[in-house]
């Protein structure tokens, strides 16, 4: 979250509205200001604000139909109400819709300062518990998993059937496709979403500690157990356990595992009791299980005991047609984290996506998607805001890509046409279809462009 508060400062006095911006800016603020209650509404609606600092009585749109509209949206910041002709009933009226203060003119600043800095830290402090609650419902629905495809349909189809089960459930897939995502999802959305959700990851703990982190131990039953700790079966009693990576067990807990599986007991290394269990159990891995089985690298016993409902996830390269989805809900989520506009993508961005191969599946293209958010300075993300392998983009030749003959040989005449249709497009494209802009961005003048668009029947 950005440490400057940002203030929105709405007032038709020039002076005032001048006044107040460099006082507040010389505090530490950032500070937006604007004339009309009109033009404060078509910003509230793109930007994000600590606080709002409005004349009550303005031309148009008054000060209170700026606070109606912060209490319509439910927009996370507070608006203070500032006006010279002060009576107990603009106060009273004020107040009741929902105004956080209500200050007169002439404003003495140093009350309007206190204020300002109390109304920053209820907005925060709103902010924060409403982004909280909003990631807690979002465990509760599919709809973080973004997708038209049919590939990833299946996997819905497979998920709602599964919902009211307490099957176990193996999630295959490559690094990157969501797993864990998914995993949440069955858990949030089935009988046990009131009870716990641990997740472990197999391969992030050393051997030598991941059967204590599994099962638990009793003080004094190794070097450095100074108290009896419970281990993630027991943490998720009555919900869900999480086994991320599984294909990474060592084979001497496969054993043990497959027992807590069979006998639903746990017991704790060093103890000699166990603990009846009641847990859902999920896994996952992004090996191929049936190989590693093959090779006598994991128990086919505990691959079967596993492998009860199996859910494929689709590497992103397989479900192309979802990437402009994708891409524009992981540019709003950014944007919103980051507390910036909403971002717009070009289309030659999202073609750049389309085409590229995706090696981290969706957890790289959310990564490259901040990266784009955080470097650029345009309200547009283009071709060139995305890493060089995706975009195509070179430092010495930034605006041509990279061409490789095929073994078999291309028709010259046919490529350079094609390369000639795909930029008049893109041009046409940018130049939002005025062709004196388009031959413009070509370096060719209008009437040649026109020529060519006849030619190719474009």
């Amino acid at each position: 979250m950005n440490d400057v508060a940002r203030i929105l400062f709405i007032d038709d006095e020039p002076g005032s509205r001048e006044g107040l911006t460099l006082l507040f800016e010389r505090e530490g603020y950032q500070v937006e200001a604007v004339a009309a209650g009109e033009e404060a509404i078509s910003l509230l609606s793109r930007k994000v604000y600590d606080v709002i600092i409005t004349d009550l009585f303005l031309p148009g749109v008054s000060g209170i139909d700026i606070l109606k509209n912060v209490k319509e949206n439910r927009l996370p910041c507070n608006v203070i109400l500032i006006t010279g002709n002060a009576t107990a009933e603009t106060a009273v009226k004020a107040m009741k819709e929902g105004a956080f203060d209500y200050i007169t003119k002439p404003v003495n600043f140093e009350e309007l300062k206190l204020i300002v800095s109390k109304a920053v830290e209820k907005s925060r402090l709103v902010a924060e518990n409403l982004y909280l609650r909003q990631q807690l419902r979002g465990k509760y629905k599919f709809d973080n998993i973004i997708g038209n495809s049919p590939a990833i349909q299946q996997v819905f189809a497979r998920m709602e059937k599964i919902l009211v089960t307490d099957s176990t459930v193996l999630i295959l897939g490559e690094s990157g496709t969501g797993k864990e995502l998914v995993a949440r999802a069955i858990h949030f959305n089935g009988p046990r979403k009131e009870k716990p959700f641990i997740a472990i990851n197999c391969g992030a703990i050393p051997a030598d500690l991941l059967e204590s982190e599994l099962f638990g131990h009793m003080r004094g039953s190794f070097t450095g157990a100074v108290a009896d700790k419970p281990g993630k079966f027991e943490l998720a009693n009555k919900g869900t356990i999480f086994l991320d990576e599984i294909g990474t067990m060592p084979h001497q807990l496969q054993m043990k595992l497959l027992r807590v599986l069979q006998e639903e007991e746990v017991e704790r290394v060093g103890s000699t009791s166990r603990t009846k269990l009641d847990v859902r159990v999920i896994s996952a891995t992004n090996a191929d299980l049936d190989e590693r089985v093959r090779r006598g690298e994991f128990r086919e016993d505990l691959y079967y005991r596993l492998n009860v409902i199996p859910i494929h996830l689709p590497p992103l390269r397989d479900r192309r047609e979802d990437i402009p989805l994708l891409a524009k809900h992981f540019l709003r989520k950014i944007c919103i984290d980051m507390r910036r506009p909403v971002l717009e993508i070009t289309p030659e961005a999202v073609r750049a996506l389309e085409t590229y191969e995706w090696p981290g599946n969706v957890r790289e293209m959310e990564n490259v998607i901040e990266r784009a958010v955080a470097l650029t300075d345009s309200e547009i993300i283009d071709r060139q805001d995305l890493p060089s392998q995706i975009g195509g983009v070179s430092q010495e030749n930034s605006h041509f890509p990279t061409l490789r003959i095929p073994g078999d040989g291309i028709d010259l005449a046919e490529t350079i046409a094609l390369i000639e249709k795909t930029l008049i497009k893109q041009a046409m494209e940018k130049s939002s279809n005025v062709k004196a802009r388009a031959a413009s961005l070509l370096n060719i003048n209008r009437t040649t462009l026109v020529e060519k668009i006849k030619r190719y029947d474009m």
